[in-house]
């Protein structure tokens, strides 16, 4: 499908939102850019619709040490529409996340962006860009999250299937997406007023932090066949204790800590596999068939049941803050153009 609106090249300035670190103080504001003012690249996308990601908040928050440019447009979920591409034909759907996207380059909170061509995936028939913005980094990272599991030997009807951070980004689209693949979902919060939610996403049940329970034991009861990790730390270090002989965790998380400690015996004793997930530099071909999978992974009620809101460039900064803090449910979208 081919949205509507203007798909030239821009010729005035278009809003940007800009973080900037100079003079040891950093600054967020919405402003203005040029077309001159965006990196090389070969393809010009006018950005329909974006997301709001751990990421990106962490771009935005003093001191951190994600962002590799003092003067940077966060968003590293980019949908929209061509312009003008060396590879592709104006108005072609699209949707570019990872490599250095909102990170070392100006990425999705802008009207306009400039990539190479190497980094577009057109999206699938069918698929909006507004639900490709709302499935974005997140959905991506659990469907190769999922695609992990099932390349480990995890298979829908094996038994229990752990998602950690269940109630946030990752967390939402991985219950959502392996339960529509017939996996029995345990979702893992902790958070005690999102139990519906989860089961609404196709949670057979949810359970709080007891998987935190008798950290000093090596080894715990053998609960789960698969675990798609989205914590990190001791969330993780937990869960390893209680994997299945056999059991295949995909980790992709950190917002419970960046340090892993745990001991051998999972991997020698019950022989688990654990897998990280990288979403920046997966290979084209792959994010190309991921993204064809994706668009028929989740029934349009589905996803919309986990927007959190849509906001403009002007609302960016609350809701840059809201994720760091923890407090949003599912995902918040962004429409630059608004």
């Amino acid at each position: 499908m081919t949205p509507s609106g203007d798909l030239t090249i821009p010729t005035s300035p278009f809003a940007a939102y800009v973080v900037s670190r100079r003079g040891g103080k950093l600054t967020q504001q919405v402003t203005t850019l040029e077309l001159s003012d965006l990196p090389d690249g070969d393809t010009v996308v006018r950005v329909d619709w974006s997301a709001v990601n751990y990421k990106d908040g962490m771009v935005a928050t003093p001191g951190n040490r994600v962002a590799r440019a003092d003067v940077l447009v966060p968003g590293v979920d980019a949908a929209g529409t061509v312009v003008e591409s060396a590879a592709m034909a104006p108005g072609t759907p699209v949707v570019v996340h990872g490599y250095d996207l909102g990170v070392g380059r100006h990425g999705a909170f802008a009207r306009y962006l400039r990539v190479p061509h190497a980094w577009v995936v057109p999206l699938p028939s069918g698929l909006s860009t507004r639900h490709a913005a709302l499935i974005g980094t997140a959905g991506f990272t659990a469907a190769l999250s999922a695609r992990r599991l099932a390349q480990g030997g995890v298979a829908p009807g094996d038994g229990p299937v752990l998602v950690t951070g269940a109630s946030g980004g990752v967390g939402s689209m991985a219950v959502a997406l392996l339960a529509r693949r017939g996996y029995s979902v345990v979702a893992s919060t902790g958070k005690a007023d999102e139990h519906d939610y989860l089961r609404s996403l196709g949670a057979a049940s949810v359970i709080g932090r007891d998987l935190l329970e008798r950290p000093e034991r090596v080894l715990g009861p053998e609960r789960w066949y698969g675990a798609v990790d989205c914590v990190g730390g001791n969330v993780l270090a937990a869960v390893l204790r209680s994997m299945r002989y056999g059991g295949v965790v995909a980790a992709s998380g950190l917002t419970g800590g960046s340090e892993l400690s745990t001991t051998v015996y999972p991997f020698i004793v019950r022989a688990v596999s654990l897998i990280g997930i990288d979403t920046v530099q997966t290979p084209i071909d792959e994010r190309v068939a991921v993204w064809s999978d994706l668009a028929t992974a989740f029934d349009v009620e589905t996803l919309d049941a986990m927007v959190a809101k849509e906001v403009g460039l002007d609302e960016l900064s609350e809701a840059l803050a809201t994720i760091i803090a923890g407090g949003v449910r599912g995902r918040i979208l962004v429409q630059p153009g608004r």
